[in-house]
């Protein structure tokens, strides 16, 4: 039997799942992250250990692990097409988001602003709108009971 543990053999916290709902993916390295998608490394080396190796063959640059192709990410044993696939969606994934504007939220530090902002959208439906300083946190639409 070989010295690799499988992550489900790792101590909890430092599973890349539970460390991501612990303390959110910002905590995760790069590896970690690409791990969480691969889901498995292979029979020699744990999912996180492999997208160490990925990554430092790339120089730890995310740009140039999408700028692979599906048969360059073949080459490493326990990646498969599934995986090269998923690897490479995450990446163009990532460069969308970044051609992406944030979505405006608007300024409701006023009760007159929070007031202006709310007004109409009570007056087409009766929702319920969860509200912290400044921003809406979410809504929920309310139904009444008919007769």
């Amino acid at each position: 039997m070989s010295g690799k543990l499988n992550i489900n053999q790792w101590a909890t916290e430092d599973r890349p799942r539970e460390k991501l709902e612990r303390l959110g993916a910002q905590a995760l390295s790069d590896a970690e992250l690409l791990a969480i998608l691969v889901g498995s490394g292979s029979t020699k080396e744990d999912a996180v250990t492999l997208m160490k190796r990925i990554l430092s063959d790339c120089n730890n640059n995310l740009n140039t692990l999408g700028k692979l192709t599906i048969r360059d990410l073949c080459q490493y044993n326990g990646v498969g097409p599934a995986k090269a696939i998923t690897i490479l969606a995450a990446c163009e994934l990532g460069k969308r988001r970044q051609s992406e504007r944030p979505e405006e939220r608007p300024d409701l530090g006023t009760a007159t602003r929070i007031y202006n902002h709310m007004h109409p959208l009570m007056q087409k439906r009766p929702v319920l709108y969860v509200l912290t300083f400044r921003n809406i946190l979410g809504r929920m639409q309310c139904f009444a009971a008919s007769k």
